[in-house]
């Protein structure tokens, strides 16, 4: 737990010109009394692409600090032109207010800072060498980016990690987890059983339908076979009718032929 916490920070003078100097007033709460004094420092990032050209604008040591709220104002001057590449010093940049006990620093507040000329002209045709004295910055402090770092204070182990804790999960949120997780994989069993039943039942309903088929052919078939020797029963006896026929016929007329005789 943090024995110091920031409570406010009120961004005054602004927007101003590039030169003016920086006005913060500061807010926070000690809960308890402090052996050492807490120092605040401000930060000018010269550019993005390097470090060699951050400049610590001003830093002070704020104590002894009492318990409860404090507040106080903070005054740090307009950084070096000079230091700033020549191509980022008309553009956007960030400042840091940092704060540390014991040279060990436990929160950070940065903010963007844009930075241009004063005059609409400038802005459309920028002269090839900067105007410092025309050049004004807006900080934007509704907008501020706050970092915190657990620390070592007085009366706390100095073993303890310097850096947020890894947050541990309960054992009761882990077999629930685990459990929920056998859940789902006997879900996904059961449905891949019920998906392989359905596939077995699908073939076996068209193999059932294929022998039904092939049952059906086989009683044509049979059918057929049957049918065919009565069909050559009645040939034979329409041809055997024929002959009688012929004879009954014949015996006729050798019958009308024979008195004749």
């Amino acid at each position: 737990m943090s024995i110091v916490s920031l409570l406010g920070i009120e961004v005054l003078n602004n927007p101003a010109k590039f030169t003016d100097p920086y006005e913060f007033e500061i807010t926070f709460e000690c809960l308890e009394p402090l052996k050492e004094d807490l120092e605040w420092k401000l930060t000018y990032v010269g550019s993005s692409r390097s470090l060699d050209h951050d400049q610590e604008l001003d830093s002070i040591l704020v104590g002894p600090v009492p318990v409860g709220v404090n507040k106080f104002l903070f005054q740090a001057d307009a950084p070096s032109p000079e230091l700033i590449p020549a191509n980022e010093l008309v553009s956007v940049t960030v400042i840091l207010l940092s704060c540390s006990y014991a040279d060990r620093e436990f929160v950070r507040v940065g903010y963007y800072v844009n930075n241009e000329y004063d005059n609409e002209e400038l802005r459309e045709n920028p002269p090839a060498k900067v105007m410092v004295d025309r050049v004004v910055r807006n900080i934007l402090a509704e907008k501020p980016r706050v970092t915190r770092f657990n620390i070592v204070w007085d009366n706390e182990d100095a073993n303890t990690d310097q850096y947020p804790p890894e947050q541990q999960v309960d054992e009761e949120e882990e077999e629930e987890e685990e459990e929920e997780e056998e859940d789902e994989d006997e879900e996904l069993e059961e449905e891949e059983e019920g998906e392989e039943g359905e596939e077995n039942g699908e073939q076996k309903q068209q193999q059932d339908g294929e022998d039904i088929e092939e049952d059906l052919e086989d009683e044509e078939d049979e059918e057929d076979e049957i049918q065919t020797p009565a069909d050559d029963a009645e040939e034979d006896i329409e041809e055997d009718l024929e002959d009688e026929e012929d004879v009954e016929d014949i015996d006729d007329t050798e019958e009308i032929n024979t008195p004749k005789d």
